[in-house]
């Protein structure tokens, strides 16, 4: 025993080489995250000011919608699924500390065993057939008893196992990071949804507007053909654009189902259970004049994605180190204790004691270059995690900037439509001045109120867009995740 101890104390200063590269943090990719660089998109639509990591909907104003997201955000599948696979990277660790410690296990054992006999003539070289008869067949019975314990410690004399604990905390950190990127695409996608509800609720109800404005029309050319003013060809090309417009009614309020079914199941409920809430029409929530955006390096320090892909790329590289550990010689300390006999006293005799110590060295030395692929694997697998980082990075660049882009050029753009709106309103109402005063037909009511609907529309759909452009902004930005403890 004291030789074994000696051979421990022995090891130890072997045990602080630790093979591999150390990880020295995430490659800079095209000066990406670099100090005093900004995004290039976007003009006077955002600013530079540094946006709040979580609750990004709460600019939008619509009580609802925070109702939802709260909902969500406790109540979703998929943020459980990734907390779960949080659970089980956190319970991997603890399993690899294990494995640095001694392991012991305890035994107790009974064993019974009948021996055949042994013929006693044949025993003494007789050849007299009477003794043989007399002799006969015996057997022995036997029992044993024993009680154990019995440890074992694989000294980590290169660090392999110290390189594992290594990658599994890494990981613990990427599944972390996977939890807050799911709170990032589950936000985005609530909101999204809900915009896209509140959006076909209003494009319904402004063709019901229109439908009933072509009914009126059809029925006003029916009563001109009576008076033999409108041919069956006009009333049969009107008929037919109600017809049309009747029609459309039917995938709008499919539509406007589908959006309630998918909230419902994103926060974590049933289809239909939400439709009691939602059913009610309200106006698409808008996004405030400008939107803080800050700048690339705090992309790169917010993003969960960005974060999630470079905690694995430093559990790949310390993986180097696991398999290049595994090239050199194992010292694992074995021990036995042991206390036993024929009788159940036996195992409390301390005289019965028996004790084993043995320390035992293993090295691979003839593996025709197994234990050398294995490091040439691990090696690959940190370039390609080094790539996938780079990727990330650079994908992460390109949704922030053409979100910025999209989303600068669709104020834009709206501006021009609510003109249009506001010159299409106002027209309709001197058009209906007009008819009361006697001065146009109805048809010329009925033709401008036609171009306003349809200028009504195309703003309602503008304003979604830009809503789902800024929630897209949100989402390229990386916000939406709140820090855990």
């Amino acid at each position: 025993m004291r030789k074994t101890i000696l051979l421990a104390s022995l090891s130890l200063p072997l045990a602080a080489c630790t093979m591999g590269p150390d990880y020295a943090g995430p490659p800079v990719v095209a000066g990406f995250g670099q100090k005093n660089i900004g995004f290039v998109r976007g003009g006077d639509a955002v600013r530079s000011e540094s946006p709040s990591l979580d609750s990004w909907w709460k600019t939008l104003g619509d009580p609802t919608l925070d109702t939802l997201e709260e909902r969500a955000l406790k109540g979703s599948p998929s943020i459980a699924i990734a907390e779960a696979r949080l659970r089980q990277a956190r319970a991997t660790v603890r399993q690899d500390r294990a494995d640095q410690l001694p392991s012991g296990s305890a035994s107790a054992s009974y064993l019974h065993a009948d021996l055949p006999g042994i013929n006693v003539g044949e025993a003494q070289g007789s050849t007299d057939s009477s003794d043989e008869t007399a002799s006969g067949d015996s057997s022995t019975s036997l029992d044993f008893y024993n009680v154990g314990f019995d440890a074992s410690w694989e000294i980590d004399l290169f660090g392999g196992k110290r390189r594992t604990v290594e990658a599994s905390r890494a990981l613990v950190t990427a599944a972390e990071a996977d939890v807050a990127d799911a709170q990032v695409s589950l936000s985005a996608e609530v909101a999204q949804n809900y915009v896209n509800l509140r959006d076909s609720q209003h494009q319904l109800s402004l063709a019901r507007e229109a439908a009933q404005m072509q009914q009126t029309t059809l029925d006003l050319a029916m009563q001109r053909q009576a008076r033999g003013v409108d041919s069956a060809l006009d009333i049969d090309r009107l008929r037919n654009q109600v017809e049309s417009s009747n029609a459309r009614l039917v995938p709008l309020s499919a539509q406007i189902d589908s959006y309630l079914n998918a909230l419902a199941v994103l926060t974590g409920d049933a289809p239909g259970a939400l439709d009691a809430m939602l059913r009610p029409s309200a106006p698409v929530p808008l996004p405030p004049r400008s939107v803080a955006v800050g700048d690339p390096a705090e992309l790169l320090r917010r993003r969960p994605d960005i974060r999630a892909a470079e905690r694995r790329l430093a559990a790949q590289t310390a993986r180097i180190g696991a398999a290049d550990a595994a090239r050199f010689p194992h010292l694992q300390l074995l021990g036995l204790l042991g206390l036993g006999g024929t009788d159940p006293s036996d195992i409390l005799d301390l005289d019965n004691l028996t004790s084993v110590a043995a320390p035992m060295l293993q090295w691979n030395v003839l593996d025709f270059g197994k234990s050398a692929g294995r490091v040439e694997q691990a090696k690959g697998q940190a370039d390609e995690a080094e790539a996938q980082y780079r990727q990330t990075v650079l994908q992460a660049l390109r949704d922030a900037e053409d979100a910025l882009s999209r989303y600068g050029g669709r104020r834009k753009q709206l501006g021009g439509l609510a003109r249009a709106e506001t010159a299409a309103t106002r027209a309709a109402t001197f058009t209906r001045q007009r008819y009361q005063a006697g001065t146009v037909a109805l048809g010329d009511v009925l033709d401008s109120e036609r171009q306003r609907v349809s200028a009504e529309r195309d703003l309602s759909s503008a304003k979604a867009e830009l809503a789902n452009d800024f929630i897209a902004l949100q989402k390229a930005l990386g916000l939406g995740w709140k820090a855990r403890d």
